[in-house]
């Protein structure tokens, strides 16, 4: 994701832009608009033809296509804001865990303390890859037997999440934790798994495949039939503005399509991966009191297994 301090440098925030992978598909599609419009146009002086379509006609169709997009962006942008409202919530629970098992657990049982820190960012990380490519295990902190065990599993963060809940119960049967203790902890181990299917339910539920195709053609329609409309009354200006249209267009569906997908690596994506971060060390600091990057934890943990 893109970090930037809003409304401190125009330029500089324009700038950034020319880092997006999505702008420079933009570039690429009204490149390809602009030399379509400049053959058109030159066949069009050359033949001395006059096409029968109007600009006003496009004007009435920009208005159709603008509320489509309208509609196209802000569906997408809910996609992302929802996605965002979940990664915080998770912070939020997550730390609530951490603190209640602070105040349950005992001061001198270091190891079960280390454990569940570990494993709480170990979920955060886990989810992290699991709604990308899938789940490294290299970038979490496990032992050997726990590496073994988890590379077998299709659904690694829900199995995670498992192995906390199956550490609380057993620290209950030791007598650590009361009665009380265990009922409260409940919701936040469920609200866990609740972010877990709420964030999949974003991955795996894309935009209706007819709409988002519609929109497509419809664009695409739009600027190869713009040029004809537009030569009548500007002549050879016809091809800057068509660029220009086409490039406030195709951009819309370009940067909706991007941040429909919120978990990913785009430039506009959310940071999954530094909150992931955020959450291992907070958590890891309340737990054991001794901070832990991710991919570092292990090292600090090792002592206690």
């Amino acid at each position: 994701m893109i970090v930037y301090e809003p409304n401190k440098n125009w330029f500089r925030d324009i700038r950034n832009l020319t880092t997006s992978w999505t702008l420079q598909k933009i570039v690429r599609g009204v490149l390809l608009i602009g030399f379509f419009t400049a053959l058109a146009c030159g066949a069009l002086d050359y033949y001395e033809v006059e096409p029968k379509l109007h600009s006003g006609i496009f004007s009435l169709l920009g208005i159709v296509l603008s509320i489509l997009l309208v509609f196209r962006t802000n569906t997408a942008y809910d996609r992302w804001w929802e996605g965002r409202k979940l990664w915080g919530e998770l912070v939020n629970q997550t730390r609530s865990l951490a603190v209640q098992l602070h105040a349950a657990l005992p001061a001198d049982d270091r190891a079960s303390r280390a454990y569940l820190a570990r494993h709480i960012g170990n979920f955060c990380v886990a989810l992290r890859d699991h709604l990308r490519q899938g789940v490294k295990l290299e970038e979490l902190a496990l032992t050997e037997e726990e590496t073994r065990d988890l590379s077998e599993k299709q659904h690694k963060p829900n199995h995670i999440s498992g192995w906390l809940y199956a550490k609380v119960h057993t620290v209950y049967k030791g007598g650590a934790l009361t009665d009380a203790d265990l009922i409260n902890l409940k919701p936040q181990h469920e609200a866990l798994l609740n972010v877990l299917g709420a964030c999949e339910r974003i991955k795996k539920t894309p935009i209706p495949f007819s709409y988002s195709v519609y929109i497509k053609v419809f664009i695409s329609l739009y600027g190869i039939m713009l040029p004809f409309g537009l030569f009548l009354d500007f002549g050879f200006y016809a091809i800057p503005l068509t660029m220009f249209i086409f490039f406030a267009m195709l951009g819309l569906e370009l940067m909706a399509q991007e941040i429909e997908e919120p978990f990913g690596l785009d430039c506009n994506d959310l940071p999954t991966g530094d909150i992931a971060q955020t959450i291992s060390r907070n958590v890891a600091e309340i737990l054991t009191g001794q901070p832990a990057a991710v991919g570092s934890e292990k090292k600090i943990y090792e002592k206690v297994f």
